[in-house]
């Protein structure tokens, strides 16, 4: 059982611009590729956690999903940094598309994704980071006993300046972006 270190992807590593609903729409942030290469070298799992719920909502096909991640991992190969593993929860309540609509287990803040992800490949959530844009991340790192890490990219200025305060989670580091968050982790196990 290892650590790992669990990404949102829109917002915390590429651009949050609503649904990517074009391979064009893509863009990674800056500083993302810099501190996933950053956790590579300390030899963390880095895994990706995304809800697109845009699937259900019929905003676009699994195809696009497919070549959407496949971009994004190109993009970090040029750069020198990968993800090992993405978890998708494709699902929503209220889905448009019939496959979709479901109330599952694997839609952030639940732990689903984070479990099969631990269980798929031996890592222990217990030492495990999570990085977000959202308060709905921090909920989930919390629901799995997993470290919480805001990130200010996306929404996470103003989830930070509205949506926290009222908040009983709270981030266990709040970061400019996701290479300050990588810094802080890499510094917090170095010291263990």
């Amino acid at each position: 059982m290892k650590p790992a270190v669990f990404l949102d992807r829109d917002g915390t590593i590429n651009e949050q611009m609503g649904y990517i609903n074009h391979l064009s729409r893509f863009r990674l942030l800056p500083g993302a590729a810099a501190g996933i290469r950053l956790l590579n070298e300390k030899g963390l799992p880095v895994v990706v956690v995304t809800n697109q719920s845009g699937l259900a909502r019929g905003y676009f096909p699994p195809e696009l999903l497919a070549e959407v991640h496949a971009q994004m991992h190109r993009e970090l190969a040029a750069a020198g940094a990968h993800v090992d593993a993405v978890y998708v929860c494709p699902h929503h309540p209220e889905a448009k598309r019939p496959e979709y609509r479901q109330s599952c287990d694997c839609r952030k803040p639940r732990p689903g994704l984070f479990r099969q992800a631990a269980s798929d490949l031996g890592l222990d959530l217990g030492c495990s980071y999570l990085v977000g844009d959202r308060w709905t991340d921090l909920k989930a790192a919390a629901n799995c006993g997993i470290t919480g890490i805001l990130v200010l990219t996306g929404y996470g200025r103003g989830d930070l300046a509205y949506i926290g305060p009222g908040e009983e989670t709270q981030p266990a580091f709040v970061a400019e972006d996701l290479r300050e968050a990588a810094e802080w982790i890499v510094k917090r196990t170095s010291d263990k």
